[in-house]
């Protein structure tokens, strides 16, 4: 039997496989792009500048925000109007008129972030498929909120991953992979802008690896998942709820994960009012032990708010009240009185 040529072996080891469309100009390769929030915006941002052929963009509908219920247009929708890119914005991915405007395009690629659970017909749609990008290290964190989760869960590192789309979510063959550290100090909103300059970079790259023929095609299940998956379910107000009676680490990792937004929360009952959200983004782990009830309040009502967890104190740094703005700990203080022995649940 004649063997193989070494070049194609070695492909195959690394799940390549070849395009025959290989060394198509990025000028020509027509793309359509869909995102709809902040974390969409450079991806896009970097391909438009970098003079990939952006044919026409998909992001939400505009919706109602605000108290005026003002209808508020996606940052995507924004970039892609200053930039003058054809748009469209489908109530429903399945409508045979969007189809028929999609198809119009003659994309030859689609890309995905941050967008919605796309239909087969979509993302099957082009010749070379449809890749999305997911901020974590797939198949890991799976889901909405794989920045949230990661930080909650005290990970020490995270990512990004672009795959092709297929059925199941978030599981279909990886084509590029990039890692960064994530700091004890770090929150959502740190880890959030450095993947999204990550993941700009690796968009592009992976559009570079497709054009040449190069796109790793791994299947998740031949991937490492040494003590198992973690999932990254979309995260409601609920979840957010701080549980006094963990350890102090675990809550603070709780709250920086979910800082700047959604925020974690605890509800404030005060000795002689009625009790109150308070939301908390800012913590400091203290070793200090102690015998009080989790939930209970050590405060000098000028300069200092510690919160009772079940092993040790949680320093309160940075938090607000209802129709307040975010302050630091003092300067909440100064305008708000906590008398008496006032806790949290």
């Amino acid at each position: 039997m004649t063997p193989k040529p070494q070049a194609q072996n070695t492909r195959e080891k690394n799940n390549i496989h070849t395009d025959p469309y290989r060394n198509m100009k990025k000028e020509d390769l027509r793309i359509v792009y869909m995102g709809t929030p902040e974390f969409a915006v450079e991806p896009l941002r970097r391909l438009i500048e970098g003079g990939y052929n952006v044919v026409g963009v998909i992001t939400m509908p505009d919706k109602p925000a605000g108290r005026g219920h003002k209808l508020q247009q996606s940052q995507v929708k924004q970039y892609a109007l200053e930039r003058g890119l054809p748009l469209l914005q489908p109530e429903k991915l399945k409508d045979e008129h969007f189809l028929q405007q999609l198809r119009q395009w003659k994309a030859d690629l689609q890309i995905v972030v941050a967008f919605r659970m796309l239909p087969q017909i979509v993302w099957d749609m082009p010749r070379l498929g449809t890749f999305n990008l997911h901020a974590s290290l797939l198949p890991q964190y799976r889901g909405a909120a794989p920045i949230n989760w990661a930080i909650i869960n005290g990970e020490k590192e995270t990512g990004v991953t672009t795959f092709f789309l297929k059925q199941e979510i978030d599981t279909g063959e990886i084509i590029r992979q990039e890692k960064i550290d994530i700091a004890d100090t770090d929150d959502a909103g740190t880890i959030h802008d450095r993947l999204m300059a990550l993941g700009a970079q690796v968009v592009t790259d992976t559009v570079d690896d497709i054009l040449n023929g190069t796109a790793r095609r791994l299947p998740q299940e031949q991937t490492d998942v040494t003590g198992g998956l973690k999932p990254a379910p979309k995260i409601f107000k609920e979840t957010c709820r701080i549980d006094w009676n963990k350890p102090v680490k675990q809550i603070y990792d709780f709250v920086r994960g979910l800082s700047p937004y959604p925020a974690a929360w605890t509800e404030l009952v005060p000795a002689d009012g009625e009790p109150v959200v308070l939301k908390i983004f800012e913590t400091k782990k203290t070793d200090m032990p102690h015998n009080l009830k989790p939930g209970s309040i050590l405060t000098d009502g000028k300069t200092y708010l510690r919160i009772a967890a079940s092993d040790g104190l949680v320093d309160i740094r940075s938090l607000q009240l209802p129709g307040k703005k975010r302050l630091k700990t003092e300067e909440l203080l100064r305008g708000f009185r906590l008398a008496g022995q006032a806790s949290v649940r």
